[in-house]
Parts: C-alpha cells; sequence; structure tokens
C-alpha cells in the first residue's frame, strides 16, 4: 500500500534553512559569482568608506571573497564598512569565520532581522546593498508579489543617490511573461514519479502565480488526459503547461537530486562543493569528472548496480572518480528507487524526502523573467517616496551566467529543457533630475525590454513632468 507523502509548508522552515549542513556547505559556494556585481558597484563609487550591505549572507561565500580581494589591495579594503543582515537564529560556523577574515582588510558586523523590514534596520542610507537567492525567498515567504514590490519600494530610501542595488538570483525563463504555455515530454521513470508526487503538492501548498484560467497543466499519457498525481511512471507523458511551472518542475527536480546526493542515502556521496566539485573535462560542454565516496548505509542501489558503478570508476585516493555522463544515468536509477521507497513508507527514504520539501517544495525560484524584473524594478521604486528609481545603468550591469553541467544533464533527460543559469543585475538609484545617467540607463534596457515595457518605465519615472528620454 502506497503512502501519499505530505509536508507542512506554509511557514518559512528556518531549522532546515539554517541547518549547518545546509548553511555551511551547500549554502556556501560561489562566493566569486555572488561578489561580483557588490565588487563592481565598489569600484563606481568615489567617495572614502562606502558602506555595504549584504541581505542573507547565509554561509559567508562572498564575504570571504571580499576579504581575499581586499587582502591583495589592503588601502580599499580598509575603506569598507560591511553589514551583514541575517534572519533571527540562522547562524553558520563558516560564516563567523568570514566575518573574522574580513575584519582584517575592513570593518565587518552581523545584524538579525528580515528584509522586509530593512528601512528599520538601518539608521542613514547606505551605498551598495546585495542580495543573493534573497528575493525568490521574500516571494515566497513573504506575501507573494505584494511583498516583493513592498521589498523593492523600500530598497530607494535606504540607498543612497547613486547607490546600487546587486541581485543574483536563479534565472527564469527567455520570454516576456511565464504563463506562456509550451509542451514538454518526460519519459524517465524518475522524472515522472517526481512530477506526481511534488507538483500536486507544490501547486497546492506553494507560493506561485499559476493561478489563471489558462494556468492548468494537462497531462497526457497514451492520448487520455490524466490526473497528475496519477501518472504512470512507465508510460511516456507530454505535458502541457505555462513555461514558468515547467522551469519550476525541472529546477526543484534538480535541487532534490542534490540534496539526495548529499544525504548519503543513495549509497554514494559525490563531492559538490570545493577542488573535487569542479574536475572539468570541458567547462563549456558542462562535461566534468564526479569524485564520490561510497556510503556506509543501506544503498539503494542493487548488489550488481554498485559492483558496476565502481567497475566503471577509478580509484582516486579514498574515493573514487567517473565521467559525469555515466554517474548521472546512475544517479536516475538511485532516484527513483528512493522515490518508490519513499511512497511506500520506507522511514528513511521519506525523511530524505521530507527534509528537502519542507526546505525546498514550497520556493518559487523563476518568478520574474529578465524583462518583467527590469520593468517591475523601475516602476515599483518610482513608487517611493525619493526622487530616485532602480534602473541597470550600463550594459554590463545585466549579466547571466549558465549553469553548463546542469545543461549537459537536463539536455540529456529532456525534449526541450529550458535553460539553467544565474541571473545578475545591477540597480543603480539614478536622481529622476539625472537626465543623463536616465537617458544612458534607457539606452541599456532597451536590449532587454519591449516597447509597453519602456513605456511603462517611462510613465513612472516621468511623474508628469516634462522629461524626454
Amino acid at each position: 500500500m502506497s503512502v501519499r507523502i505530505r509536508s507542512d509548508l506554509r511557514n518559512f522552515n528556518r531549522e532546515h534553512k539554517s541547518n549547518a549542513g545546509y548553511l555551511d556547505v551547500a549554502a556556501n559556494a560561489h562566493g566569486a559569482e555572488k561578489a561580483l556585481l557588490m565588487k563592481h558597484a565598489l569600484q563606481r563609487l568615489h567617495h572614502a568608506r562606502p558602506h555595504v550591505v549584504e541581505l542573507g549572507p547565509g554561509g559567508g561565500s562572498a564575504v570571504t571573497y571580499l576579504a581575499a580581494q581586499f587582502a591583495d589591495d589592503p588601502a580599499r579594503g580598509h575603506d569598507v564598512q560591511l553589514t551583514l543582515i541575517e534572519a533571527p537564529g540562522v547562524l553558520s560556523q563558516s560564516l563567523t569565520s568570514a566575518v573574522k577574515e574580513f575584519n582584517k582588510v575592513g570593518t565587518c558586523e552581523v545584524r538579525y532581522g528580515f528584509a522586509q523590514d530593512l528601512g528599520s534596520l538601518l539608521a542613514d542610507p547606505v551605498d551598495v546593498i546585495s542580495a543573493s537567492a534573497l528575493l525568490h525567498e521574500v516571494y515566497s515567504y513573504g506575501g507573494g508579489y505584494a511583498g516583493l514590490h513592498a521589498m523593492i519600494r523600500t530598497l530607494p530610501s535606504v540607498l543612497t543617490p547613486g547607490g546600487f542595488f546587486a541581485y543574483r538570483d536563479v534565472y527564469a525563463v527567455a520570454g516576456p511573461s511565464l504563463h506562456e504555455r509550451v509542451v514538454q515530454s518526460y519519459n524517465s521513470r524518475a522524472w515522472l514519479t517526481f512530477l506526481r508526487l511534488f507538483t500536486p503538492q507544490y501547486l497546492a501548498e506553494g507560493t506561485h502565480p499559476y493561478h489563471h484560467a489558462d494556468d492548468e497543466l494537462v497531462a497526457r499519457q497514451d492520448s487520455k488526459i490524466v490526473p497528475l498525481a496519477d501518472l504512470n511512471p512507465r508510460s511516456c507523458a507530454v505535458i502541457s503547461a505555462p513555461v514558468g511551472l515547467l522551469r519550476e518542475i525541472q529546477r526543484h527536480y534538480i535541487t532534490f537530486r542534490d540534496h539526495a546526493w548529499r544525504s548519503g542515502v543513495l549509497g554514494f556521496t559525490p563531492a559538490l562543493d570545493g577542488d573535487l566539485a569542479a574536475d572539468w573535462i570541458d567547462f563549456r560542454a558542462g562535461h566534468k569528472r564526479v569524485h564520490y565516496r561510497l556510503s556506509e548505509e543501506v544503498a539503494r542501489l542493487s548488489g550488481p548496480q554498485r559492483t558496476m558503478l565502481t567497475a566503471m570508476s577509478e580509484p582516486y585516493g579514498d574515493r573514487y572518480t567517473i565521467d559525469s555522463d555515466i554517474f548521472d544515468a546512475v544517479t536516475d536509477v538511485a532516484l527513483l528507487t528512493l522515490l518508490d521507497a519513499a511512497e511506500c513508507g520506507d522511514t528513511t527514504c521519506q525523511q530524505v524526502w521530507e527534509s528537502w520539501l519542507r526546505r525546498e517544495g514550497r520556493e518559487t525560484y523563476a518568478y520574474m523573467p529578465l524583462e518583467q524584473l527590469l520593468t517591475e524594478f523601475v516602476v515599483r521604486s518610482a513608487e517611493a517616496e525619493t526622487d530616485t528609481v532602480l534602473i541597470p545603468a550600463q550594459p554590463d550591469d545585466i549579466r547571466r551566467i549558465g549553469r553548463h553541467y546542469y545543461n549537459r544533464f537536463l539536455t540529456k533527460r529532456l525534449a526541450n529543457p529550458l535553460l539553467d543559469a544565474k541571473q545578475l543585475v545591477l540597480f543603480q538609484n539614478v536622481p529622476r533630475s539625472d537626465v543623463a545617467a536616465l537617458r544612458q540607463a534607457f539606452d541599456t534596457v532597451s536590449d532587454h525590454c519591449g516597447k509597453s515595457s519602456l513605456a511603462r518605465m517611462y510613465t513612472s519615472i516621468n511623474k508628469g513632468d516634462n522629461w524626454t528620454p
């Protein structure tokens, strides 16, 4: 008899988000990428002792990176005052170490509070605010678009005129709308089982924008429409749904796969962090070697499958190494076994599924395509009680960094996968009186936005004045 796996996802799961294994390991990578726009903003400030704020520093990887950069330029580092704002009760050893490192070259302190209360946490306007993987949590746990818009309206008042907001999060989709309907086919048993278990709960319990009449997810198997919860993992499914929803399913599958890897319950634990996680055969192609250890726990691979895995691997010190394409194929087999066992009541596998679901299962990552993101920041910031507006001012203020390995994996699993990447945007708090800066900013965003979006931006900035871009 199968067991329907459910969780209470109504509230932000601080226990799992603040777990040391998550903050010190899973959320403590890509320091150079997280600090890229922060560093870029500092180079464009021209006054002494800039005040920089990072919202949600996690394990402190960006802080560590900046400390190392300033160690090579002590004069610049001593001028920087860094404030870290973290949710109450969230603390990691790695962040404590990062703060100590930064205090060798500058000034760093940690304050506790929520991003939505930023206006009361900062006594005076600051020069740079940086947020990585934070805005999707504000959306997911802070009131959806209303909470997100409220935060954007707050930012101009807590930034100095000419200051910067550095944003980094998951890339959404190409195109102006998350609601555009597309068709995706699935024939992997692991993907189909994940679809069946995850998606109904996400749609029922998560914070997401897919409530329109045209947003219904329609699944077909053997030319018949079937309820999503009744998908047969042994038969190919054709799914018609909003592109943003399919992006959510795709991204959550990857986060669950990585979570299962880290748990060790599959019978092997790959290196997902540090130098061994970046042993590239071909970086641009996303092809690498995977380093892993066999787990002592009961494996979710059968004896012959485990034997075949090691036979295709090479010893590497106290671990093994294997081509990532082969390892990814093994992963789907192991994940299917885990999901089947969890659904049938296996306690260990249920715990792995539930712990991931509590931490990640309610979050909506791809809440805005780039055009919508740029438009909303301009429009909502213009609604603030300031004479400034948040807008990217230069072409290199908008960047996208692809996740080549994940894209290689997805291409081999899905007929038409959606791009996996990080979106980076540096918004400048431009005074409305600075006509030259606004003209340059409009040239920047016009490469990414259609006429209707540009018209909304113009109207919100203009506010009835006779300024013409």
